[in-house]
């Protein structure tokens, strides 16, 4: 594995009630290269993962649900039969923060278990 994504998922999300700037672009580029798979794309990050059926989605969706509550840090998520499409950005701010990035990494640890 990657040590940069692990260094990703041992950091906790801080939280975000606004006042600080969005991640600049270059910012947001750098993260980029620690995560796998996932767009950039005005002012958010997404990925949508595939499963064999329905059961492995939701089991998914409930697992990215546990660990949003534990970082307090809520992607959206559009959810079909054998997929499930993840986006994070940070409302509060308007654009994407480190706390998207460390949800991401740890998303994608799970997916890969």
């Amino acid at each position: 594995m990657n040590t940069t994504v692990c260094d990703l998922t041992s950091k906790q999300c801080k939280p975000c009630e606004g006042g600080i700037s969005p991640l600049s672009s270059a910012e947001a580029t750098a993260f980029m290269q620690q995560i796998e798979g996932w767009q950039l794309q005005d002012k958010q990050i997404s990925k949508t993962y595939t499963f064999k059926n329905y059961y492995q989605t939701m089991a998914f969706v409930n697992a990215v649900a546990w660990i949003s509550h534990r970082e307090d840090h809520h992607p959206d998520m559009l959810v079909g039969y054998n997929q499930c499409a993840v986006t994070y950005t940070t409302h509060a701010i308007g654009g994407l923060s480190e706390n998207d990035f460390i949800c991401a990494a740890k998303i994608d640890k799970l997916f890969a278990i």
